[in-house]
């Protein structure tokens, strides 16, 4: 099919009211970007309608496509039969037999391919068009599962009575342990299929056309589907959201275990429990917990599910609270979903990670592929893609792995036994590694020297001296047999008790023992804590609810190139503090299969600018040619005289504004600073936002003002709040600070508004909006660089040095940093103006950002409009001026 044959410029986009010329712009670009197979990288402010552009672009052309699509078969198929009927048989018998015979049999091919699409086509359509006509059909299900459940319990009830309540004594092991056993392990074949897949595949239906759509958050999801729901498309496009079992399980007993991952295990429990109740002899025997089957889990209830989910678009809420309903499990529902699906809804890790993609039942060939904030797509990619392990995480899975196989020794085949002890070994290799010893308590051993150490793989491998162990079995196997899942399962039964230890046993381990009861008691006691993470309060790092699934990721990890990564060992303190750290430095060579398949991949966000990083980085590192990438920049629908850019390169008494690391701790630089604060406080109305480059150097700011009494001085014109660190805090400084400022516009005063103090790369810096008044001025103090000392970054800088080419004259690691400053910077610039009536001044503290090379990279709608002055007389008059202005121009509106 030729990609071009729409002319994007003729094309009328459906929108739900007149569009603004770039949200128009801005659809053309994104489908002749998808006719062409191209790969976009798109920004849009925020406030420009961004989502609702892509949703209208791209579900036109999808649109376009399959009539297109309908049109070419039924042509090709008229022509075929044309063809046949017209024949010259005297010409025929001219031909050979033999090209004949080819020609005939393409023909049929070609022919018999065209009808199976149109029955395939036919029969979706007629049964979409009759689930969206019975609305009888989820009321008989209900009734359906009501009436099944009510048998599920008589029959438990009348198990119950036969076994007399009484529990026989387990000669061996008992039935809850029997699952604990490792499966007998087949095939160390890399390339043999499981008959778990084969079966799933054999049920899988064809992947019509689809637009794959993936954004960072939840909230960014649901907000998506509310805006496909709004628009001229709602009504008629099949959509699915995919989430983590954490967001959509409805099974309360699973929900209430708290973690991802705990979660994950009981659901894969529950469900091979229901496999295994085909081939098992009903018992007389009560069944335990550990052996139920989740009631939700019922292929024909999903089913109904499925339909329910394609005929009208839900958000996750929507759909979790109709799984409910029909008693059927959403979260492999919307999985049975995705192959008659137009635009499906998910995660980035879903999409970005391999395993996770072809687990969700997601094909990419021949695709589209939409990432929404992709701005730090780079950072998701690699850190998706980073493991890291600690001392403690090492010496418990040690201790545990052990206990497990004395345990089950006898019980376990000959393969089985070979790939524990090799894991075991691994293990105690990386422990010997960090100057430790798996026997001993991590806690209580101090590492030779603090310190950290850089190796590639292959001289991490030889120096751990582990080279001789194939990890790719390693991995398949840990993988196959899922022994981390039966691994916790061991644990969970015997937690708190010593069942599995001999007293002999128990004297040799000693202290190793009591570290790991202790982990016990504070993993019991961690409830509270966020979600999917336990803090391990005497180590001071979050730990995974199971290390040996943590262990897993990093054995992963090392099945990487040799030159795409480095490990770095982390030695600080004790071993339990020491950590073993995967860092992944070729994020392309994970995208690049994402390129390889999709038919199109449009980057898109509301801050991409400099996009130099995603152009080197992920797609000409992934072999793609430039003529394939395509960018479009467009402007803001605010009028430019709504905002007000300015580089700032000195003071109130001329002090040159340069925060570099050297000259920011000055006290004459912290003195102009306060300075400059005070009287951008004067004169600029409501909230006043002020990023600092890091947590320390807003605190030493502060103290030294504190000191001086300036903070005092600031505080008689604007309330001062400060970012807090706690996450669960921000709501409420939020709150308070809006407050605040919405009591100044109402009652007056001596305050005129509120000043917060906030960090760059902090929790404000990125999805706070801070629209109207509550960020009238946007000031960044300093130009936020990364911490050039850290070993990960100089190890970046040197693998981009050595792998792209100069830019400029400027080395590629040089570029690098550059560009991490100015994302950040982007990032938190970008919060005060989110609507077309909306308007503020951005103050840039630095003379540094007059730079030509610097200032280029500000987006291009912030960049038209900077004015540099180079003092601050000048600066000053002009912003007073800009809100004077906006002042007299509410007056007049109002």
């Amino acid at each position: 099919m030729d990609a071009r044959t729409t002319n994007p410029a003729a094309v009328t986009f459906p929108f739900p009211f007149e569009p603004y010329p770039i949200q128009e712009q801005f659809m053309t670009e994104l489908y002749q970007a998808l006719e062409a197979g191209k790969v976009g990288i798109f920004e849009s402010p925020t406030g420009t309608g961004k989502s609702l552009s892509l949703i209208c672009g791209a579900l036109t052309w999808l649109q376009d496509f399959e009539e297109r699509k309908r049109q070419e078969e039924a042509q090709t198929l008229s022509a075929a039969e044309t063809e046949t009927k017209d024949k010259d048989p005297l010409v025929s018998t001219e031909l050979d037999w033999i090209t004949q015979f080819v020609q005939k049999k393409e023909e049929m091919d070609m022919k018999n391919k065209i009808k199976e699409e149109h029955l395939r086509r036919k029969r979706r359509e007629e049964r979409l068009e009759q689930m969206r006509h019975n609305v009888q059909l989820k009321f008989a299900s209900k009734r359906k599962r009501e009436e099944e459940d009510e048998t599920m319990r008589l029959l438990q009830l009348s198990q119950q009575i036969l076994s007399g309540g009484g529990e026989k004594e387990a000669i061996e092991l008992d039935k809850e342990e029997e699952g604990l056993l490792l499966a007998e392990y087949e095939s160390d074949e890399e390339t043999k299929k499981g008959p778990e897949i084969e079966e799933e595949e054999d049920l899988e239906e064809e992947h019509v056309t689809k637009i794959y759509y993936c954004s960072r958050t939840h909230s960014q999801l649901s907000q998506f589907v509310h805006e496909v729901q709004k628009s001229p498309f709602g009504k008629q496009t099949r959509l699915v959201s995919l989430g983590s079992r954490q967001n959509m399980c409805v099974n309360e007993d699973v929900r209430r275990l708290g973690t991802v991952q705990l979660i994950n295990d009981r659901c894969m429990e529950m469900q091979k429990n229901k496999h295994e109740k085909k081939t098992e002899e009903p018992e007389g025997k009560k069944k335990r917990e550990s052996r139920a089957m989740c009631p939700f889990y019922c292929y024909e209830q999903m089913q109904f599910l499925r339909d329910e989910t394609l005929v009208e678009v839900k958000d996750i809420e929507q759909l979790v609270s109709l799984a409910r309903e029909l008693k059927a499990c959403p979260y492999y529902s919307s999985r049975y979903a995705i192959p008659a699906a137009q635009v499906v809804v998910l995660p980035y890790q879903m999409l970005l990670h391999e395993l996770t993609r072809k687990a969700s039942g997601i094909k990419l060939k021949d695709q589209v592929v939409i990432i929404d904030e992709a701005h730090n797509l780079i950072d998701t990619i690699t850190c998706i893609h980073s493991s890291q392990v600690s001392g403690a995480q090492l010496c418990q899975a040690h201790s545990q792995l052990t206990q497990y196989m004395d345990r089950y020794r006898s019980r376990l085949k000959a393969k089985n036994l070979m790939y524990v002890k090799q894991i075991l070994f691994l293990l105690e290799k990386f422990v010997q590694v960090m100057g430790g010893n798996v026997k001993q308590n991590p806690c209580f051993q101090k590492v030779p020297q603090d310190g950290t150490t850089l190796k590639s793989i292959n001289d991490f491998l030889f120096h751990s001296q582990i080279d001789n162990i194939n990890l790719f079995k390693v991995q398949r196997y840990c993988m196959k047999s899922m022994i981390s899942r039966k691994l916790f399962g061991f644990v969970e039964k015997f937690k708190g008790t010593e069942t599995c230890l001999s007293i002999k046993e128990r004297q040799k381990a000693g202290g190793l023992q009591q570290f790991l009861q202790d982990l016990n008691q504070k993993s019991r006691h961690a409830a509270d804590a966020p979600v999917g993470v336990l803090e391990d309060a005497e180590i001071g790092q979050p730990r995974t609810a199971s290390p040996l699934m943590q262990i897993e990721g990093f054995l992963s990890a090392l099945t990487n190139a040799n030159q795409d990564g480095r490990v770095i060992l982390q030695l600080q303190g004790t071993v339990a503090q020491s950590s073993l750290k995967f860092l992944m430095l070729n994020p392309a060579v994970h995208f690049a299969e994402v390129l390889k398949e999709c038919r199109s991949v449009i980057i898109a966000g509301g801050t991409m600018q400099p996009v130099s990083d995603f152009k080197q980085q992920l797609l000409i590192s992934a072999s793609l040619s430039p003529e394939k990438i395509t960018e479009f920049s467009c402007g803001h629908v605010i009028p430019a005289e709504n905002i007000l850019p300015i580089v700032l390169c000195s003071g109130p008494t001329n002090q040159q504004l340069e925060f570099t690391y050297q000259k920011r701790d000055l006290p004459e630089m912290m003195d102009e600073t306060g300075r400059i604060l005070t009287n951008l406080c004067n004169v600029v109305p409501g909230g006043l936002v002020c990023f600092f480059p890091s947590y320390d150097y807003q605190k030493h700011i502060q103290e030294h003002w504190e000191k001086s009494g300036l903070l005092k001085r600031l505080a008689l014109k604007k309330k001062i709040f400060q970012e807090p660190k706690r996450a669960n805090q921000l709501d409420q400084v939020l709150a308070e600070y809006s407050k605040c400022i919405k009591n100044c516009r109402q009652f007056g005063g001596a305050l005129n508004g509120a000043l917060l103090f906030s960090v760059v790369g902090g929790k404000m810096s990125e999805g706070i909006n801070f629209s109207d008044d509550l960020g009238r001025c946007v000031v960044m103090v300093g130009m936020p660089y990364p911490n050039i000392r850290s070993p990960e970054l100089q190890e970046k800088m040197s693998y981009l040095d050595k792998t792209l080419p100069k830019t400029e004259g400027v080395s590629a690691g040089r570029v690098l940093i550059e560009n991490l400053c100015m994302k950040a910077v982007n990032q938190s610039i970008g919060r005060a103006i989110r609507h077309r009536r909306d308007y503020a001044s951005i103050v840039l503290l630095d003379h540094r950002y007059s730079r030509p090379a610097i200032l280029g990279k500000l987006p291009q709608w912030i960049r038209s409009s900077t004015q540099v002055k180079p003092n601050f007389g000048a600066a000053f008059a002009t912003i007073r001026k800009f809100f004077q202005q906006k002042k007299s121009d509410s007056v007049s509106s109002s």
